[in-house]
């Protein structure tokens, strides 16, 4: 195992319970040596940090639900969804009414996708427990044969449920829109433009990500 895989496994848990990276640190401190914008952003956000809730399915729920929509608009309707069920487990997602998760916002193809999401996991088709010796390609390729997952979202599950410290969502709007605020002055940016300036955030991007992510809003990004 590399020295960053080693860092990968490295968690610790913070007073709410959740887990937070152990190389937080230890990443934060190359990236303003290597960064000017990281130097710049980082001291501004304190302690605060990426933080893992310890639940896959969860988090693949939210992601689901957070698709193609604004954080706060996301956040909305996945608390009205989340008063459904006793319980956010895929038993309890897959007796709910398919009326009652319509009426909580979601569209047709969300509670589509996050039944199927609900039956993999009761079906006991996915490798949870392998999931933390597996490399990042992999398991992304587990996850996107889930309908209504495709590779952000794993790339999301990635970053925020196993705390993998080197994952750059290309595909992801806000990553591309903070790029272009804090690099190029506001013009477009294009995913070659974004992947050179990530580059100098290795093996870090996904630390790097999550403060670009807060450059545009001051609310953390979770799932």
């Amino acid at each position: 195992m590399t020295p960053v895989g080693e860092a990968v496994s490295a968690t610790k848990t913070i007073a709410t319970g959740a887990a937070s990276p152990g190389y937080w640190t230890q990443a934060c401190k190359q990236l303003m040596k290597k960064d000017r914008v990281m130097k710049r952003l980082i001291p501004q956000y304190g302690d605060a940090m990426l933080q893992s809730r310890g639940d896959a399915f969860g988090t693949l729920a939210r992601s689901i639900v957070g698709q193609q929509i604004s954080v706060k608009a996301a956040q909305t309707v996945w608390d009205r969804f989340a008063a459904l069920p006793p319980a956010m487990t895929p038993q309890a997602v897959l007796k709910l009414k398919i009326d009652d998760m319509r009426a909580a916002g979601l569209s047709a193809r969300k509670v589509e996708y996050l039944v199927d999401l609900a039956l993999h996991f009761d079906a006991g088709k996915l490798h949870v427990e392998g999931w933390h010796g597996m490399d990042d390609e992999a398991i992304i390729g587990e996850l996107v044969a889930i309908r209504g997952i495709g590779r952000w979202t794993a790339e999301m599950f990635l970053i925020f449920h196993l705390l993998r410290p080197n994952v750059l969502p290309l595909d992801d709007v806000g990553l591309i829109n903070g790029i272009s605020h804090n690099y190029f002055s506001g013009d477009p940016v294009s995913r070659s433009d974004a992947r050179e300036v990530a580059q100098a955030w290795q093996p870090w991007c996904s630390v790097a990500t999550w403060y670009i992510w807060r450059s545009l809003d001051p609310l953390p990004v979770t799932y």
